[in-house]
């Protein structure tokens, strides 16, 4: 302990013995005789380390000092933050007193390790130990919900959602439960994230050997199935991927289910429609398609007032154009206050969506197929969003959202839990305006917890997500951070030190701060088990039957980008 730097009970300065080195993250405790107490463990983090030429004056003395033509002496130290003080006797080490690294039970206990009942690996240490996260603050006990924020492309936001998942689903914590435990995701960046349950070939001894330290196998996912819209003017509803083709099922709402449900709302998912003059209109007609359209047939098609049946998105927009405008229809489907000048913006709107909209919305195709997305047929459930318009991008997380969280609701018990994944939170829950996502987003955020739902959110600028949402994470995480964003209030949770090394953080590198350890921790997480991408899939072998390759891959050009994670 040095005496040149003032101690307290929240951080003390220790100095370094010749040839002994400290790193920022390592774990550091030290003891104190307290009279009546007793021996008085006072534990910490390194936030700062600093080296100095002890017995200089100025500036040039360093080139005398390195000509050996005046004494001087370097002098390294470190500062620590305390994390944990045991017993609670809260006085400040004494300047003299030994300090060393903490190993074993004295590591656990300095970060709280040794109190956690339910842990779950969450990634090595500078030490190349393991950390892990408090379940408690995971499965809604003590807390919920994740937030990880971090550069597009760099911070590897959605490689550490998944490895969380993945650490949650293996690492035992879940117990019994893990068979029904379910994770919802919802992929947005290509198709990298649709072949979670395949061998990564570019895996290597080192990531095995990390997966050994932290108790996980270094395999895959064992239960995946991928939703994708249908291929647009396809009549057989053929899921829109190129890269997978087993376990891959097309999704789509018809038209009754469009009516019945009042799904109109979600086609004005954008935050400013709900500031617009036509959000009366949209409920209006929403709530007359529920009592006025009939189900003609097993596909799904609809028909109003004895009209022609519609079969399309498009004829269900045109017959709503017509019923809101004519003269004989205009006030019970528009609302006799409602101005025209209100209706044609409205009718614009809604005309534009018919583009994206409608490949998923339906009443012209071969009944009785299953085409609703669901998380009962494996342990994780991708929704491939990436072939569609920001416009149904929307519309598909928001109505789903809405299903997956009214059927939790309806089983009234948050056991077993629902994981959901959501990248570009900051566009579905931004910080200003109303939407109906941004409603069910609140709502998980703020009842999830005790339901049972649980989201992790990913997003480049957490500054950007509305406040209710973030402050309702009891676990925050950052990766690779942009400088000005770094420097936003929503990151005060990271120590200075850690909000300037996150400017320049490898990709693999987090920052985790979980409500226990008063600290941020960094973190590096494992190379995936499971393929990011088509070519690093592992190949199956050829069927000895038919003497065919099983290459779900098979023709597909080699990618030999490697990525970082």
């Amino acid at each position: 302990m040095l005496g040149t730097q003032a101690a307290s009970p929240l951080s003390f300065w220790v100095g370094l013995e010749p040839g002994k080195v400290v790193q920022l993250d390592d774990v550091v405790v030290t003891r104190r005789e307290v009279p009546g107490q007793g021996e008085v463990l006072v534990a910490g983090v390194v936030t700062n380390v600093e080296a100095r030429h002890e017995g200089a004056s100025f500036d040039s003395d360093v080139f005398l000092i390195a000509d050996g033509k005046l004494p001087a002496a370097v002098v390294e130290s470190a500062e620590v933050r305390v994390t944990r003080v045991e017993p609670e006797v809260f006085v400040p080490p004494l300047p003299g007193s030994p300090a060393y690294r903490a190993e074993s039970a004295d590591r656990d206990q300095a970060l709280y390790f040794d109190v956690m009942e339910n842990r779950v690996p969450m990634g090595l240490g500078r030490d190349g130990k393991p950390l892990y996260l408090n379940f408690d603050f995971l499965d809604g006990t003590r807390g919920a919900h994740v937030s990880i924020s971090g550069v597009s492309g760099v911070a590897t936001k959605t490689s550490f959602a998944t490895f969380l998942l993945y650490s949650i689903f293996t690492s035992g914590v879940l117990k019994v439960e893990a068979a029904n435990t379910k994770a919802l995701i919802f992929s947005v960046k290509g198709e990298d994230l649709l072949f979670l349950d395949h061998a990564n070939i570019r895996i290597d001894d080192k990531a095995r050997s990390d997966y050994a330290k932290l108790g996980l196998p270094s395999q895959p996912f064992g239960s995946v199935h991928v939703f994708a819209p249908p291929r647009p003017g396809d009549r057989n509803a053929v899921p829109h991927v190129s890269a997978r083709t087993r376990d891959v099922s097309a999704f789509y709402w018809t038209l009754a289910d469009f009516c019945r449900d009042e799904l109109l709302r979600y086609v004005f998912a954008d935050a400013e429609d709900e500031r617009s003059q036509y959000t009366m209109l949209v409920a209006q007609v929403s709530a007359r398609l529920r009592t006025d359209a009939i189900r003609t047939d097993d596909a799904g098609a609809v028909r109003v007032d004895n009209g022609p049946p519609c079969r399309t998105y498009e004829q269900l927009v045109d017959l709503i154009e017509d019923l809101v405008t004519d003269e004989d229809t205009r006030d019970r489907w528009a609302g006799r206050q409602v101005t025209m000048g209100t209706i044609n913006a409205f009718l614009r709107r809604l005309r534009s969506s018919v583009r994206g909209l409608s490949p998923l919305i339906r009443g012209d195709l071969p009944p009785r197929r299953p085409h609703s997305i669901t998380t009962a047929d494996a342990q994780v459930t991708i929704v491939d969003l990436h072939n569609l318009p920001e416009r149904a991008q929307r519309f598909v997380v928001g109505v789903t959202l809405r299903g997956e969280f009214a059927r939790k609701e309806s089983t009234g018990t948050a056991r077993p839990l629902l994981f959901v994944v959501l990248d570009e939170l900051n566009k579905y829950a931004p910080r200003d305006g109303d939407s109906p996502i941004k409603e069910i987003l609140l709502d998980v955020a703020e009842r999830g917890r005790s339901l049972g739902v649980i989201l992790i959110g990913a997003q480049q600028t957490a500054s950007e997500v509305e406040r209710r949402i973030v402050a309702n994470c009891a676990v925050r995480v950052a990766g690779r951070l942009d400088p000005a964003e770094a420097t936003r209030s929503e990151y005060g949770w990271l120590t200075s030190t850690a909000r300037e090394r996150a400017t320049i953080a490898k990709p693999g590198t987090m920052f985790v701060a979980q409500p226990e350890i008063p600290v941020p921790l960094a973190v590096a997480f494992p190379f995936p088990a499971w393929a990011t991408r088509p070519s690093e899939a592992e190949r199956p072998h050829s069927n000895p039957i038919t003497g065919t390759s099983d290459d779900p891959f098979a023709g597909l050009p080699a990618d030999d980008d490697v990525p970082p994670f």
